[in-house]
């Protein structure tokens, strides 16, 4: 499986991540490790939500579309608590 995932920092509540993966697990917990160097300075973050897809063809426009500004606004309203 493919996985599109969203992150919340609860260090700064308002920074937000998306990604993708194929292990959630072993990329969350890389995540709040400081492995990434996007993500390390607003550590911890916890898992808001996450699609699975079949395709990673799928999954990687998914992302992209989240990334983008209405997929942004889609994912705020939506995905985002």
């Amino acid at each position: 499986m493919y996985y599109v995932y969203l992150l919340k920092s609860q260090k700064n509540l308002y920074r937000t991540y998306i990604g993708f993966t194929t292990n959630l697990g072993q990329r969350l917990k890389a995540h709040n490790a400081g492995k990434c160097i996007n993500t390390c300075k607003d550590r911890p973050w916890v898992l808001v939500t996450y699609l699975a897809f079949v395709s990673e063809e799928k999954a990687i426009d998914f992302e992209k579309y989240i990334k983008s500004g209405s997929g942004y606004a889609f994912a705020k309203k939506r995905l985002w608590s």
